[in-house]
């Protein structure tokens, strides 16, 4: 039993791999089974079609988006904002290719043609950006609408991954690469924040993005869900 489920998660582990990498449509079952060191037929046994595998790490993709809008809140916003912001970022980037390569299986599945998660992933940014208000970390001098805030700032990250592949050809993310699409996400957010809030938030980004190195790809398995190391376990 142990053998069938770790095959199991082989697979999907290898497959989400190489549709992040080399894209839904030109990858195909053979490559899969091959990768993972089993025979065509046994991947079958798993997974009869690609679609099968897409369903199932739709799945994956929800309960993870769902377990980080489920993060307790804890005693500091700017980490809690930071590292809630940097783990649905990590989700997206993990599972990109199920946003970049959507029109290439939609007509086979419906699951994630208007997602419920990423809906509720912008309420859950402008929870935080309302946690931000009541702490009084905005600035006084600046008019603000935080729903228009919360929609541009969500824009940025869900768009960030797209940039990545169109504007830099980056097939395989590193850290380095995410720190950066946060960086512009703060350069939306900081001009409206008071300076001991930038400082806050800056300190807080540096803490959840202490990684062992830069240039080291963003892990794409399925069951990893852990963050770089160094990072603050206050957001679990």
């Amino acid at each position: 039993m142990s053998t069938t489920k770790n095959t199991r998660q082989r697979i999907l582990d290898e497959s989400l791999q190489r549709f992040n990498r080399n894209g839904y449509s030109t990858t195909t079952l053979a490559e899969i089974a091959d990768a993972v060191g089993i025979a065509e037929g046994n991947l079958w046994y798993h997974f009869r079609t690609k679609i099968d595998l897409v369903k199932v790490l739709v799945q994956q993709c929800r309960d993870a988006m769902k377990a980080n809008r489920s993060r307790a809140a804890t005693s500091s916003t700017a980490d809690d904002y930071v590292v809630g912001i940097l783990s649905a970022v990590r989700i997206q980037l993990r599972y990109r290719f199920l946003l970049r390569d959507y029109l290439q299986f939609s007509d086979s599945i419906q699951a994630i043609a208007v997602d419920p998660d990423a809906i509720a992933d912008r309420k859950m940014l402008r929870k935080l950006l309302g946690r931000l208000e009541r702490e009084g970390m905005f600035r006084r001098d600046i008019p603000i609408d935080l729903e228009i805030l919360a929609r541009s700032l969500w824009i940025i990250s869900r768009y960030w991954p797209d940039y990545l592949r169109e504007q830099d050809g980056c097939t395989d993310v590193t850290w380095a690469d995410q720190h950066r699409g946060f960086q512009h996400h703060f350069a939306v957010l900081l001009p409206y924040l008071t300076s001991a809030a930038r400082q806050r938030l800056t300190e807080a980004l540096d803490r959840a993005t202490d990684s062992p190195s830069e240039n080291t790809p963003m892990p794409t398995g399925t069951t990893d869900t852990a963050p770089p190391s160094g990072q603050r376990s206050t957001s679990a």
